[in-house]
């Protein structure tokens, strides 16, 4: 019989897909479609590193309780490691995340604290700060820290770049993906430039994130930093995660433009995928001139569509904020 013994057990090995339509190029676009984790989004992967590497180091025991900062994904990840390990999970996220996040992330068995979006990461109301102060006041308790702790990044070494070289028969020519945490970029980056040192890796950004002026000149500028709508990439911290070394260029994409996108992408692809997923896309679109008939782009989508279904993908909320 061929069956698995749990749920994670399905982690990894997802698809490669063309696509045709939504950018004119003459380049091959593949997309890896991260949202075929049980999970429903790439977090998963590093998610299961993080507990494991923990687990290994004896700092996690029987019955602990996990507390992690999440926009959601990842929290999902972590529910469904801890469902299998028998741990508690407390997730702390904030308020400009999707209803639909949160309620799956309850829906999961997780305790979900809601804290303010515009407050400075080290203001103690922050989803960082909250997260960590319940670290110290909860015993047998551990944070995974998916910012810097670099099992994040080694879990995408270890998996998702060896696919997609698989994949592609080591003719991918370039790697673009957003950057959150800066885990996927730079442990697939660092995977790729080593089978071919001359791939190239785009991150991409968001107005409002401090990554790509922190990446061209190497000063973290407070003015980069403003409120923004889309979800899972740009940051206002610099992650230990972020190998900015690796990385050969980061794009900037507009909430409008990311989310006009993902929407395309469903409508005219068929592929139903999360708010940065079109980032990531719109990305490519803005840097198209850059690429030639010969070139092999793989572009890594996030999450799912279903956890955007009352923004990106709800009419109402597009023309609320003037992107229809």
């Amino acid at each position: 019989m061929e069956y698995y013994n749990h749920i994670i057990d399905t982690i990894g090995n997802t698809p490669l897909i063309k696509i045709g339509k939504i950018i004119d190029s003459n380049a091959l676009i593949l997309v890896k479609v991260e949202s075929f984790n049980p999970g429903h989004s790439t977090k998963d992967r590093m998610a299961l590193k993080m507990i494991e590497d923990a687990e290994q180091r004896g700092v996690i025991k029987p019955g602990a309780t996990i507390i992690e900062g999440t926009s959601g994904n990842t929290g999902m990840g972590l529910a469904l490691v801890c469902i299998e390990r028998g741990y508690k999970l407390i997730c702390t996220i904030s308020d400009k995340q999707s209803k639909e996040k949160i309620d799956i992330l309850k829906a999961m068995g997780a305790e979900v604290v809601i804290c303010p979006t515009n407050v400075p990461p080290d203001h103690p109301d922050s989803y960082y700060s909250v997260a960590k102060r319940l670290n110290k006041e909860i015993s047998n308790s551990f944070y995974p820290n998916q910012y810097d702790n670099l099992s994040n990044r080694l879990a995408h070494y270890e998996s998702t770049g060896p696919e997609i070289w698989k994949q592609t028969d080591g003719k991918v020519t370039h790697f673009v993906v957003g950057v959150g945490t800066g885990g996927t970029i730079s442990g697939v980056g660092k995977y790729l430039k080593e089978m071919n040192k001359e791939i190239k890796i785009w991150g991409v950004d968001a107005y409002g994130s401090v990554y790509k002026k922190y990446h061209e000149t190497g000063i973290f500028d407070d003015k980069e930093i403003y409120p923004y709508i889309t979800e899972g990439i740009g940051e206002d911290i610099i992650a230990k995660n972020v190998d900015f070394d690796l990385i050969d260029h980061f794009e900037k994409v507009t909430d409008k433009q990311g989310a006009i996108f993902a929407r395309r992408l469903a409508k005219e692809e068929g592929i139903f995928a999360g708010y940065s997923c079109g980032s990531a896309l719109a990305a490519v679109n803005q840097l198209k001139h850059k690429l030639s008939k010969n070139d092999v782009v793989v572009v890594l989508l996030h999450d799912h569509g279903s956890r955007y279904v009352g923004k990106v993908f709800n009419d109402d909320w597009m023309k609320d904020k003037k992107f229809l």
